[in-house]
């Protein structure tokens, strides 16, 4: 069972509706939501489970007369929402946050400086990038003081009192492949020999160098394919390839020539030292960055990309509506296969059209798709600006099984849908079918941010998701860059 609804634009003035979603485990889900007129009621009926039978149903959407742009409402939260109930046993308080029924939460580790991707190895050690290679970011990079964190509990107690700091200079990729622990070093990838009896790896060896870095999207996370394919974000240089980047109404490069070596996937071996970044590699293109890479069991690739910014702030004769700029572009899932293109910086994807349109850098209007109706459009979609951090698939066997099927995406958390309140910090679950979507993306973790939703900023956030890993006894690993937080969730099922 499909449904498209994970596309639709809901009327801020009339309403919306969600159809549904299902699973294995949880029986039907009907989550909906209907936000009234502005001074109107909020009512959200969440999802309940069913015993039997598969349930059908649907609501229909307030038909109340739209109004002008100045009695727009706040967008309601579309997606189906985490279930605060804690089973008896979960330890204190889920470490702030709030999971669906029968999860616990507890913190692994803390106050860690800039804590990126992670990767857990098959003795259970815990591996974290330190974001090095931003020296502009809020707390300074440096401060960090090492490439990566190796973490053990030895006490079995789930949290971590073994902490060892590796290297000098981190960024934010990390995997495990064939024996060797492989660390994103911004223009370089590395890879340590390790040991399953030994914490801290030894031999240094350089896999990939010569990336390109600065400026913008610094991330360089990378995923393994068959026959050791290593693939790696290359993330964009520039907001839109404007030539003025992020000035007002100024017009776009074309063709853009950071395409060449940036905004793109790129694809080397995994198994060979001392490999020289080149175009030439390039596997996919128009990927403005896609700091979510995985992939899935069948062999198939997957990508989160973070959309453009400041579409109302650059472009405020076209789109004047606040709600469209905080709105749009919405962030992206992809399947990515040899020579794709999806579309930056010629496009982006708009929320009410459902599809990818014409940038105005590049003549577009919000609505014109005559340079984009070619490109590789994503199988799902989200709230604009919400910052995908990474994208995990489930492999373990405890988590009820619907969450086998599908994708996880830890959300960093806007900073650009001012003036309306920011949104996302927050880990999604999103159900999907052989690699397309069969149901409505789900809050899977939340409260990271604090409990003051509205007044949620980047720089006020007390914690905000980044990497996502599957250990092997099924718990899964969070990590949070803002607090150095590690969260390990686990599943007891409710009695």
């Amino acid at each position: 069972m499909t449904t498209d609804c994970r596309f639709c634009r809901f009327c801020r003035f009339c309403g919306l509706c969600v159809p549904f979603l299902w699973g294995a485990e949880q029986g039907v889900v009907l989550a909906a939501a209907i936000q009234k007129l502005k001074g109107g009621a909020e009512t959200m009926h969440k999802g309940r489970r069913s015993t039997g039978g598969i349930l059908i149903a649907g609501l229909l959407m307030s038909a109340a007369a739209c109004k002008g742009e100045s009695d727009q409402a706040k967008p309601a939260d579309t997606s189906a929402q985490a279930v605060s109930t804690k089973p008896s046993g979960c330890p204190g308080d889920n470490a702030g946050l709030t999971l669906p029924d029968g999860f616990c939460a507890t913190v692994f580790a803390d106050s860690l400086v800039h804590a990126r991707h992670v990767v857990v190895a098959p003795n259970g050690d815990v591996y974290v990038t330190l974001e090095g290679a931003d020296t502009g970011r809020r707390m300074t990079a440096h401060a960090a003081g090492a490439s990566f964190v190796a973490l053990r509990d030895t006490t079995n107690d789930g949290r971590a009192n073994i902490v060892k700091r590796v290297g000098t200079m981190g960024n934010t990729g990390i995997g495990i492949h064939d024996g060797y622990l492989y660390i994103d070093e911004g223009k370089q990838i590395v890879r340590y020999a390790r040991a399953d009896s030994q914490l801290v790896p030894a031999k240094r060896e350089v896999v990939l160098s010569g990336i390109p870095l600065q400026p913008q999207h610094l991330a360089r996370n990378f995923a393994f394919g068959a026959n050791g394919a290593l693939y790696v974000n290359v993330g964009s240089g520039s907001n839109s390839c404007q030539k003025k980047d992020r000035q007002v109404e100024s017009p776009g490069l074309d063709p853009c020539p950071e395409l060449s070596h940036r905004a793109g996937i790129w694809f080397y071996n995994a198994d060979k030292l001392n490999q020289d970044f080149s175009p030439a590699e390039r596997f996919a293109t128009g990927l403005r960055n896609g700091m979510g890479l995985a992939v899935a069991a069948d062999g198939k690739l997957f990508a989160t990309q973070h959309g453009r910014d400041q579409l109302g702030q650059n472009w405020p004769k076209i789109f004047p509506s606040v709600d469209y700029q905080a709105e749009n572009p919405g962030e992206e899932l992809m399947q990515v296969n040899k020579g794709d293109d999806f579309g930056w910086p010629y496009c982006y994807y708009a929320m009410d059209q459902k599809k990818l349109v014409d940038a105005p850098e590049y003549g577009g209007d919000g609505t014109k798709d005559s340079r984009c109706a070619t490109k590789k459009g994503a199988i799902a979609a989200f709230p604009g600006h919400w910052a995908p951090m990474s994208l995990m698939f489930y492999t373990g066997t405890t988590f009820p099984e619907r969450y086998r099927h599908g994708a996880f995406i830890a959300f960093h958390g806007s900073w650009n849908r001012a003036p309306r309140p920011q949104a996302g910090y927050r880990v999604v679950f999103q159900p999907l079918v052989n690699g397309a979507v069969s149901g409505l993306y789900e809050t899977f973790a939340d409260g990271f941010a604090g409990s003051q939703k509205e007044n949620i900023q980047p720089d006020t956030a007390i914690h905000r998701p980044v990497g996502l890993a599957t250990a092997p006894d099924g718990s899964i690993f969070v990590t949070d860059d803002a607090g150095g937080r590690i969260y390990r969730i686990t599943y007891r099922a409710s009695h």
